[in-house]
Parts: C-alpha cells; structure tokens; sequence
C-alpha cells in the first residue's frame, strides 16, 4: 500500500515538476513526507504480532 502512494506521488511530482509550478512544489512536499514514512517503516520493520 505505501509503495502504490509512493509510486503515485512520484508520478504526480514529476508531472507537476514539468507542467505546474506551483502545484509541483506541494507535491515535492507530499513527496517528501511519503519518502520519510517509508524510510521510518523500513527502518522500523514489521513487529510481531503478541
């Protein structure tokens, strides 16, 4: 699931990055949130379930 958004922010980032300025500026940021989720969740790892 963190991959699908991962993939598709970075698609809309790119697409904002080329064509929007303005709206690929708050793209980049939804980008970088979703990069720092994804390095905490790999960081973190699954934990069992107890």
């Amino acid at each position: 699931m963190l991959w699908t958004i991962f993939v598709i922010l970075l698609v809309l980032w790119l697409v904002g990055l080329v064509s929007f300025h303005a709206i690929g500026a708050y793209i980049h940021i939804l980008l970088v949130l979703a990069l720092v989720v994804l390095l905490i969740q790999l960081i973190s790892g699954r934990r069992p379930v107890v």
